[in-house]
């Protein structure tokens, strides 16, 4: 058995602990912007360890300084707790990298 999807009051505590994040769906998104191509490539770097020790990856896209990260548990067919724990931790990288 996975970990189960957030009830709605569930989500409306934790992303009250996220204000860079937004909800689309069945997923919660972040776009940064990074100060130059290398820094962000930099940062994906690091959330790419931090997802790999957590097993838990999100969807990243890189349009030269700007990136989105995605996050839903697919296998749960939404958002749980490992969404919200990562998002925590892309938080923390962001701000130690810019």
């Amino acid at each position: 058995m996975g970990t189960p999807k957030l009830s709605a009051p569930e989500l409306t505590i934790a992303l009250g602990t996220l204000p860079q994040w937004s909800r689309e769906g069945d997923a919660i998104t972040r776009t940064v912007k990074a100060p130059s191509f290398l820094d962000g490539i930099a940062l994906v770097r690091k959330v790419a360890a931090a997802a790999e020790a957590a097993d838990h990856h999100p969807d990243i896209d890189i349009r030269w300084r700007t990136l989105r990260f995605v996050l839903s548990t697919h296998s749960e067919g939404g958002l749980t707790a490992l969404d919200t724990a990562m998002a925590h931790t892309i938080d923390e990288l962001v701000d130690k990298s810019f």
